[in-house]
């Protein structure tokens, strides 16, 4: 079935998980920031509240954040099974760099105050707006030819991070999508039945 949507739809079909990432980039440090310019100015978001920030860490910086969470994870790992936990993170800090995925608690504080009788919706909606983020950023990676996963060390990592890379404090880290040219393929994805997922009514 051919409609104007097959391009988009095959994008995100394209998109994958893929742990196995070089130290390569297939593009300029320019056009990464470009994606991400681009996905924070039209990722969709309740009353515009634009709520999501990033933060790209490249080179030096993109070793710091793994370093930081190795040693947040040794600290509570098991040593008998902390040599499985470093080769996770190892794939993570082969990669080319790391962006941080971040909600601005203060503009969801104003919105709640502003409309009560939405009050307790405002967490959900804003999550839904980065996890709408993370998705463009993502599919427009493995556009480029860019492997990537995401992670979520927060509550491990989250104090060292705003100290080391001067993140406002009002600016709540939510992910880590480490990136880089794949090594190898994502492997294969299994799908639940669509009839189990899906309802059409006419």
């Amino acid at each position: 079935m051919k409609t104007n949507t097959i391009t988009y739809l095959e994008a995100v079909k394209e998109r994958r998980t893929n742990y196995t990432l070089t130290s390569e980039s297939t593009i300029s440090d320019e056009a990464i920031q470009h994606i991400l310019e681009e996905a924070i100015l039209h990722a969709p978001s309740s009353f515009n509240a634009q709520n999501g920030r990033a933060v790209l860490l490249l080179g030096e910086q993109h070793q710091k954040l793994w370093n930081i969470t190795r040693e947040a994870l040794r600290a509570i790992v098991p040593a008998e099974n902390f040599p499985e936990t470093d080769a996770r993170i190892t794939s993570f800090q082969n990669g080319y760099g790391s962006i941080l995925f971040l909600e601005d608690t203060e503009i969801i504080k104003n919105l709640e105050l502003g409309f009560p009788v939405f009050a307790h919706n405002f967490k959900s909606w804003s999550l839904q707006s980065i996890g709408m983020l993370q998705h463009i950023v993502w599919t427009a990676f493995n556009q480029e030819g860019l492997g990537a996963s995401l992670q979520h060390y927060n509550e491990l990592i989250e104090t060292q991070l705003r100290d080391e890379f001067q993140i406002p404090k009002h600016w709540k880290l939510i992910s880590q999508m480490p990136f880089g040219k794949p090594s190898a393929p994502a492997g294969d994805k299994e799908f639940a039945p669509l009839a189990d997922r899906l309802i059409v009514l006419k």
